[in-house]
């Protein structure tokens, strides 16, 4: 993506969650991942016993992802992006252009803290494929979703060149509930979603979650198609 990373960048280790479920772990993962970045990563599996036990070896917020930097830990999806953005990227998770990046942060700082009636009703469940009916209230926070997508500014960032880095990044988990759901979105808004589920981050992320074994039963919602 960018081919940034500095070349004495020291040795970064990603502590994240299941690849199925764990949404949050997957916005530091792809961002990394899409970044250039090398980074070790631990997977602790979610809702297991002893989750918690050793997730304290990392933080006490008692979330993943954590990344550790030599002895800085970081934790929250958005704050290891910015972090490694201006530590080992040289600014580059964000646009340019002033305009651009205060967009940009908008758009992010609103996935961050919004959207948590589309998060609890469609959780993220890479492996399967469900029908579900979803409330107004998801209904207008996945119209919500696809306004910013069909954003005039979004779609000519995207075909001007602008890296949109860390926003790509938070939207890559929200493509793969659309595409769980089978979530209709207009034109502008579908092509993004495909375009992100075809990046090479999202299948290999796909592909790691195919492997997992744990089944989180409350994750599990909707019928089979």
């Amino acid at each position: 993506m960018w081919n940034l990373a500095t070349s004495n960048q020291s040795a970064l280790t990603l502590i994240i969650g299941n690849y199925n479920y764990s949404s949050w772990s997957l916005r530091a993962w792809f961002f990394m991942k899409r970044a250039g970045l090398y980074f070790e990563q631990e997977r602790l599996a979610l809702f297991e016993t002893d989750f918690h036990e050793k997730l304290s070896q990392y933080s006490n917020a008692g979330r993943v992802p954590v990344l550790i930097d030599a002895d800085l830990h970081v934790w929250d999806s958005l704050a290891i992006c910015e972090y490694l953005s201006e530590a080992h990227l040289a600014g580059s998770g964000w646009p340019k252009s002033l305009q651009d990046r205060a967009k940009a942060r908008s758009i992010v700082s609103e996935v961050h803290s919004g959207f948590a009636k589309l998060r609890h009703a469609l959780p993220m469940n890479c492996r399967a494929q469900r029908s579900i009916s979803v409330s107004e209230t998801v209904r207008s926070e996945i119209e919500r979703i696809d306004q910013i997508w069909s954003d005039p500014w979004f779609i000519n960032a995207r075909e001007s060149g602008v890296d949109l880095g860390i926003l790509d990044a938070f939207f890559a988990p929200i493509a793969s509930r659309f595409h769980t759901y089978q979530i209709e979105l207009t034109e502008p808004s579908s092509h993004y979603r495909d375009w992100l589920l075809q990046t090479t981050e999202l299948m290999e992320w796909y592909q790691l979650a195919s492997q997992e074994s744990e089944v989180i039963e409350d994750e599990e919602v909707g019928s089979p198609l």
